[in-house]
């Protein structure tokens, strides 16, 4: 019997193709993962490959979209923690074709490999996460996170008395962080052209094959979706000293 693999990965996908309509006038002149968070200095791509270097990854393809010159031009010229190589769709290809052309250009197409969103501000462990992935001999591991409601929540009694005011509590359910653990044979599980998160995903989760993994109690998470995400991380990043 073959001993299953439990290697760590040490190569990443990174999805950085979005136009981020929602953060104009920001991305008017630069694809979303460029956009800088106040204070730090560094656009949000810049924290995520030093964050993918910190948990062991040494090589990333990084996938461009609207502006890709603009994300490949920095990538060029910054001090980088670890190899990148940049890939551009020639056509739309949805996320899940573009996932699966930019893990074509992965060094090891054979071991397993780790994916992120690009308009993501996140810490925890990923070498954790990935022995959590090959425990259970998953295909696919998603993170999950549990966002905080942008809304003040009333508490009330069983007669429907109020009790109490929450002010952003923790949503009750849990969401698609947008961090990933691939095994290899998830590659050719992904459709050339289309959405993998309505086609492979549920298929692998119908067969018990897509595990989901909980951000750790204390995890940093925000996605980076509106000029109000910005603020809210910057202050956020000062409290936490990231």
């Amino acid at each position: 019997m073959v001993p299953r693999m439990h290697t760590t990965p040490t190569q990443a996908v990174v999805l950085a193709g979005g136009q981020g309509s929602r953060l104009r006038p920001y991305t008017d002149d630069r694809p979303k993962p460029m956009v800088e968070i106040p204070g730090t200095g560094t656009p949000i791509i810049g924290h995520q490959l030093s964050w993918l270097a910190a948990e062991g990854v040494t090589e990333a393809v990084v996938s461009c979209g609207h502006l890709a010159e603009v994300l490949q031009e920095w990538l060029a010229s910054a001090d980088l923690p670890l190899k990148v190589t940049t890939v551009v769709e020639t056509e739309p290809l949805g996320r899940g074709g573009g996932l699966k052309y930019a893990a074509s250009h992965l060094p090891e197409p054979d071991r397993p490999w780790y994916a992120t969103n690009g308009d993501i501000w996140t810490r925890f462990s990923l070498r954790e996460m990935a022995a959590f992935h090959a425990e259970r001999d998953a295909t696919a591991t998603l993170a999950l996170a549990r966002p905080r409601i942008p809304w003040g929540a009333v508490e009330t009694d069983t007669f429907g008395h109020i009790t109490d005011f929450v002010e952003a509590p923790p949503s009750p359910f849990l969401i698609n962080a947008g961090v990933y653990v691939f095994s290899p044979a998830f590659t050719s599980e992904l459709p050339d052209v289309g959405d993998h998160e309505r086609t492979a995903f549920p298929r692998l989760a119908r067969e018990r094959r897509l595990a989901g993994f909980p951000l750790p109690q204390g995890a940093y998470w925000r996605a980076i979706d509106t000029a109000k995400d910005l603020t809210e991380a910057a202050k956020e990043l000062a409290a936490q000293g990231l």
